[in-house]
């Protein structure tokens, strides 16, 4: 380790811990978080990890528990702690809503949070689904197997036996499990197991259809549309219902206080409140936790039609009726968490500091406690004021610490984030509006304009990139979804004169399954008729676009303008030069990319774990 203060301040001079975390992302609810100080605000994440306890003892089923707070005074951090402690043991699955997009479709938006939440790796690294699928089987065959060990074994079943393997284990469960009334559930969670199918099955759980020839292959019944939100809760009920017999299910709700409404005109904390009221009534156990500002909980929560029966529920294991509050910071919370930051920046940078606040002053840091500051505002001083004691005359670009920082972030969600076709949408609009009037691979780009749609259209197309006098008109398409999304996706993408096109371009870092008939035929249509382009999606190429995205994002937060985070993305070379951004203004190959993964996200396999030897599967 090294102890040169000059080599520090250097080191404090091109790398900020502070930066990029002053707002809390849904990618470190799940993947690498932040810093955090147990002792800060412990008596609400201690209520959680108590009662978590108590439904895994029997001495409770079902628990609600509602957080209150400012805004920036820690509800995501807390429940960032809670998520990975609960990961460090085996007795419990964490589920995660953050968001509300569509209210009135709320069943089958939760049944997408469940599955999604489900695909994250859990205690013994491995997706939960599939820890759920191995205690399935070891309870049905009496077997100890983990669930790495029937991810090694499945291809040989399958390659045995076929589809029949399939077959014989869900009939192995339900013999056991006569309480189950939908066997395609326990079917679909099964088949999470084989590495081929992980991505068919998690979609399938989602209540989202599959292509007809996957559908039938894997023997699960695509959903009725007309009955696909009455069937959400019944599924989502039935899929706690198999969990909670290994694992106790945390179920969160993050980001309420956002002012969107139902047809019934009811907000979003009001609509999940009746959520979770049927979901404390229904389950077989559960730990409910929901996350709100304090004006939500008085004027929404309490303004519900029988608000006494929903906040029995919302906080059920409160004696005064009243969420938990998180406290301000006073100074010592402010020393303990600034000097935890920095204790796990120093050592991930080898280095050993003149003391463990350096180059801050405790007594600059003591005094801001007077003031009981958010956890927000702490981090926000501490970003802006991070600069060794006499800084160097030449400054580094105001956005680059935070794009540095949501870098980092980025790296470590990438999985995640790759599945995120929003935001990659959103990222590739913001480099190319930071391209108007550029001239790139022979577009001079004007103006990138929203593609006026129907409802029955909107969402297939995230934007038009226009350019030359309007003789270049390129449509762009994000679509990493797959199933009937990606049919109904290229069927809008391929129509040309509807939507004001002359050219459309497919995003997409994963081949298309041969089996989805309608979908190859308009991609052909594509790239053969149309002169249109499939662009392979790389995860180099999209890295620094989310990463100066989530600053945008943040800007306000940041104190940051528009026109810095340009002027970074010029100065950087972010979009000019960036790989996907000229391919997508190139002239079409008309050929399909050769560097996609297979439909589906691949399933990484953990050196680690211990693995067994091929056992037959007698059926």
């Amino acid at each position: 380790m090294t102890v040169t203060t000059s080599t520090i301040d250097d080191l404090i001079q091109n790398q900020n811990p502070f930066a990029g975390h002053i707002v809390v992302r849904p990618q470190q609810i799940w993947g690498k978080s932040f810093p955090d100080v147990p002792s800060i605000n412990a008596h609400a994440s201690n209520a959680v990890f108590d009662a978590v306890d108590k439904v895994r003892k029997g001495k409770r089923e079902t628990v609600g528990i509602t957080i209150t707070a400012e805004k920036g005074l820690g509800k995501s951090h807390i429940i960032s702690r809670i998520r990975h402690q609960l990961q460090t043991g085996d007795g419990s699955l964490f589920i995660y809503m953050s968001k509300y997009d569509n209210l009135n479709q709320i069943k089958s938006l939760f049944l997408q949070s469940v599955a999604s939440s489900l695909r994250a790796f859990g205690s013994q690294k491995v997706m939960q689904w599939q820890e759920i699928a191995a205690a399935l089987i070891n309870e049905a065959k009496q077997w100890e197997y983990t669930p790495q060990q029937y991810i090694n074994m499945y291809p040989g079943w399958l390659s045995q036996h076929s589809t029949k393997a399939i077959v014989h284990l869900t009939e192995s469960v339900l013999k056991v499990k006569p309480e189950i009334t939908n066997p395609y559930i326990v079917k679909a969670i099964l088949w999470t197991l084989s590495p081929v199918h992980i991505n068919y099955a998690s979609y399938w759980l989602s209540g989202l259809e599959l292509a007809k020839s996957q559908a039938e292959e894997m023997g699960l019944p695509n959903p009725k549309s007309e009955d696909r939100e009455a069937e959400a809760l019944s599924t989502v009920r039935q899929i706690l219902d198999i969990t909670s017999n290994y694992r106790v299910p945390v179920i969160c709700f993050d980001e309420l206080d956002i002012t969107d409404a139902a047809d019934n005109g009811f907000l979003a904390a009001q609509v999940i409140a009746n959520l979770v009221k049927d979901l404390y009534n229904s389950l077989k156990q559960g730990v409910l936790l929901l996350a709100m500002y304090p004006r939500t909980w008085e004027d929404q929560i309490k303004a519900l039609p029988e608000a006494e029966a929903v906040i029995d529920r919302l906080v059920s294991d409160q004696a005064d009726r009243q969420p938990i509050k998180l406290s301000f910071l006073n100074s010592d919370d402010i020393v303990a968490l600034v000097s935890q930051w920095l204790q796990d920046f120093y050592e991930e940078h080898q280095q050993i500091p003149p003391h463990p606040l350096y180059p801050f002053d405790e007594t600059k840091l003591r005094e801001l406690g007077k003031s009981r500051p958010t956890v927000r505002s702490v981090l926000k001083w501490c970003t802006e004021n991070f600069i060794p004691p006499l800084p160097p005359i030449l400054q580094a670009h105001p956005v680059k610490p935070y794009f540095d920082n949501e870098l980092v972030q980025v790296e470590a969600s990438i999985d995640f984030l790759m599945e995120d076709q929003k935001n990659i949408g959103d990222a590739l609009w913001l480099a190319f509006n930071s391209l108007i009037d550029e001239t790139v691979e022979g577009v001079t780009i004007k103006d990138i304009e929203e593609i006026e749609a129907s409802s029955a259209d909107k969402g297939f197309i995230d934007f038009r990139i226009v350019g030359n006098n309007r003789k270049v008109k390129i449509g762009v398409s994000v679509i990493q979804q797959d199933g009937r999304f990606i049919g109904a996706a290229l069927k809008r993408l391929i129509d040309y004169r509807k939507f004001d096109l002359t050219r459309g371009c497919l995003v997409r870092s994963k081949n298309i399954n041969p089996g989805a008939a309608l979908a190859r035929q308009h991609l052909r249509i594509l790239l053969k008729e149309k002169g249109g382009e499939w662009v392979g999606l790389q995860s180099q190429d999209i890295k620094p676009l989310l990463a100066i995205l989530f600053v945008y994002y943040n800007s306000e937060n940041y104190k940051i303008t528009e026109e810095q985070i340009f002027d970074f993305i010029e100065q950087n070379q972010l979009a000019i030069n960036n790989p996907l951004i000229r391919e997508i203004l190139s002239d079409p190959s008309g050929q399909e990319p050769t560097n996609l993964t297979d439909d589906g996200l691949p399933i990484s396999i953990p050196q680690s774990v211990a693995t067994a030897d091929y056992i037959e599967l007698n059926l």
